[in-house]
């Protein structure tokens, strides 16, 4: 018996594992269609000969060994919080434990972090899709001028299905992604049997002289290195759906591997054939393999940017739940994982702007000069953020890992000033889609502040609102009355109003309020407040975490259990909804109060948010200036 369950717990680990290729690891295992080859195009180096070959393969070696393998596996996997992982959840966990002093400024870069990560929604589906299609013009020459138009209907196909969910249109990602990595390798393989020699660029040895000897231009060479390392962001975001255990067995054992041997299998074909620095990887398979590997590899590039867009829709519902968004339609996309949900409205920007990208650029050498500002940037910002975690633990393995942070981060630092080289010529890009989605962000939030701070004039104390209801004797209808407020202590305006206006209190009176904490989920015990106020007048207090959505008639029925003592199938919902105006007091810049205006007249209406029925809803509003 134990037998069998040993068997049922490897079966399972090994199904978890091949499920991580697909969603985890599409993005980098797909830099071999164009990282070396941008390499020996970016760096300057004309001369294909050993040593240029050795340096850059090295380069390449150390790049995985120390960023992906050192750091994200081996280090930051560990700072999860409460198993789930990424730039937001580590801000969240770093926010918790960090001085408050510094508090303001890693906020800002946590949500820099986002920013940039919603330009990587962008770039890395123009740009696999459109190095894997590029393919076809080895098979025909001719076909150049058909790799737009494919890659344009590719995509258009991708983000349509995009609301079917992750779960349904990505059951084969996993075997597909074992076959793509099998591939790798055996491609790798068979050219370095022709070559063996090639293996000594695993010596650093190689990698600092070469740039030594390409010293005026190290930046440049370490921004087109690191393509070969995008997508390792992906290994600390996916953490909640499968645990470091199952994504360090699929690097360690499978994709690491295959990488290392497919980028050495290039380096072994050029300096057999230095004319292959065209398309090395393509060039790796016999003519007659040539149709079949461009299918697989469209196959694998469509599957790394579908696991890029489920990323961004699962950030923005973060970024919603902690007040940087506005409301957006949330459609759960699976019924089992409550991380996969659709964001229509993102995924519509996310086509248009995808496909302007690839029209505008044509092909993925051109989409290389974008590819990387982001990228390199947010990886420093989990670098930055860790190494302000590790401060605030102590031991002899903290202290350690502080240390090889400390020179990781330098390396990132070169990383991220190589590719900011980038910018005029198609870099520009990812810096103007994040500050515009920083803009959005931090406007939202600075918005929602004052807004908040001007409404809750209107509210009242439990005492002074008591009173009211003394001095004004009203009516008591034989109801139950739901009144929403953000605040969790007084009285929300939507009841004040109510009862100076109509003179009505409701017979079951309660005030729900629900608080987004810092953390993907809370704990069922610790979700629900309930206290009664007065005779009649109940406080139900909710906590959701960042990675939830609130329910509002599910959290009172929780409610009933743990102190109310009626039901709440049939109550009245009261919501305020106002008409908010650009004003001339101070604050915000005016552009930004009209932004904000904008937003708030095309956010999701507060009730379908919180799943009210809008049969029992009752709205009342006014204006508020901003």
């Amino acid at each position: 018996m134990q037998d069998d369950d040993a068997a049922g717990r490897h079966r399972s680990g090994v199904g978890i594992t091949i499920a991580a290729l697909g969603v985890v690891f599409g993005d980098i295992g797909t830099s071999p269609l164009y990282a070396l080859r941008t390499c020996f195009r970016d760096a300057g180096a004309t001369q294909l000969n050993l040593l240029s070959v050795l340096g850059v393969l090295s380069l390449i070696f150390w790049s995985l060994a120390l960023i992906i393998s050192t750091k994200y596996v081996s280090i930051v996997l560990r700072a999860d919080n409460r198993g789930e992982g990424g730039v937001l959840a580590l801000t969240t966990l770093v926010l918790s434990k960090a001085p408050q002093r510094s508090a303001a400024l890693l906020a800002t870069l946590g949500l820099i972090g986002c920013a940039l990560f919603f330009g990587d929604g962008v770039i890395t589906p123009a740009i696999s899709v459109l190095s894997a299609i590029e393919g076809l013009e080895l098979i025909a020459p001719g076909m150049e001028h058909a790799v737009v138009p494919l890659a344009l209907v590719v995509l258009l196909v991708m983000f349509s299905v995009q609301k079917r969910g992750t779960a349904k249109i990505g059951r084969a990602f996993g075997p597909v992604m074992m076959l793509w990595f099998t591939t790798l390798s055996v491609l790798g393989a068979v050219s370095i049997a022709a070559n063996p020699s090639i293996l000594v660029a695993a010596n650093p040895y190689y990698a600092v002289m070469f740039l030594i000897n390409h010293s005026g231009i190290a930046l440049v060479i370490f921004a087109a290195v690191f393509l070969s390392v995008t997508g390792g962001e992906a290994l600390y975001t996916d953490l909640g759906h499968f645990g470091r255990r199952p994504i360090s067995r699929a690097w360690f054992i499978i994709v690491w591997p295959a990488l290392l041997l497919n980028y050495f299998g290039q380096g072994a074909l050029l300096l057999r054939d230095p004319s292959a620095v065209r398309n090395p990887f393509f060039l790796l398979a016999p003519s007659e393999l040539l149709l079949p590997l461009v299918l697989l590899s469209t196959a694998a590039t469509i599957i790394a940017s579908q696991a890029v867009i489920s990323g961004v829709f699962s950030i923005t519902r973060q970024c919603q739940q902690l007040g940087y968004l506005p409301r957006l339609r949330i459609e759960h996309s699976s019924a089992d994982s409550i991380g996969q949900v659709y964001v229509p409205t993102i995924n519509a920007l996310l086509c248009v702007v995808t496909l302007g990208l690839v029209l505008a650029f044509q092909t993925s050498d051109n989409l290389a000069g974008a590819y990387g500002v982001g990228v390199s940037t947010t990886m420093l910002i989990d670098s930055i953020l860790m190494l302000v975690l590790l401060s605030t633990r102590s031991g002899g393995d903290a202290k350690f890992q502080f240390a090889l942070m400390v020179l990781l981060a330098l390396v990132e630092v070169g990383f991220v000033l190589g590719n900011f080289g980038k910018i005029p010529d198609g870099g520009w890009f990812p810096v103007l889609y994040g500050l515009i989605v920083f803009t959005v962000m931090r406007t939202w939030r600075t918005g929602r502040t004052i807004v908040s701070e001007r409404m809750g004039r209107e509210e009242r104390s439990v005492a002074a609102f008591l009173d009211m209801v003394e001095k004004t004797k009203p009516a008591r209808v034989d109801r139950v009355a739901v009144f929403l407020s953000s605040n969790a202590t007084g009285i929300p305006r939507t009841l004040v109003r109510n009862l100076k206006n109509n003179h009505v209190l409701h017979a079951h009176t309660v005030l729900l309020a629900v608080t987004t904490e810092p953390v993907p989920r809370v704990l069922r015990g610790a979700r629900l407040q309930v206290e009664t106020i007065a005779p009649g007048l109940y406080r139900v207090h909710a906590h959701i975490g960042f990675m939830e959505t609130a329910n509002v008639p599910k959290l009172l029925r929780d409610a009933e259990r743990l102190g109310l003592d009626f039901r709440t199938a049939d109550a009245i919902y009261f919501l305020g909804r106002d008409d908010i105006v650009v004003g001339t007091r101070r604050g915000m810049a005016p552009w930004r109060k009209r932004l904000f205006v904008f937003l708030a007249n095309n956010s999701q209406f507060a009730s379908t948010h919180f799943g009210i029925p809008p049969e029992r809803l009752m709205e009342a509003g006014g204006q508020v200036e901003i």
